[in-house]
């Protein structure tokens, strides 16, 4: 399958992207993280209402889990 032409989007945040310091890049990443976090725990929630407390934060840590260093 041929790779797609990168978007011009894309390419100019990448060109932000690398004028960033190191800790910017890493603040950076930090906060999409937090980001995503602060959007899929409602998300589970609204799937799982019935849920004790506990039973949630069980299956929360576990859905993370699932995500954590699957690049690597």
């Amino acid at each position: 399958m041929p790779m797609k032409k990168p978007q011009p989007n894309h390419r100019e945040y990448i060109r932000v992207l690398w004028r960033m310091t190191s800790a910017e890049r890493i603040q950076r990443a930090m906060d999409l993280s937090d980001a995503v976090r602060a959007m899929f725990r409602p998300g589970l929630r609204r799937r799982f209402p019935n849920f004790s407390e506990e039973e949630f934060h069980r299956l929360y840590l576990e859905r993370l889990a699932k995500c954590h260093n699957r690049n690597y």
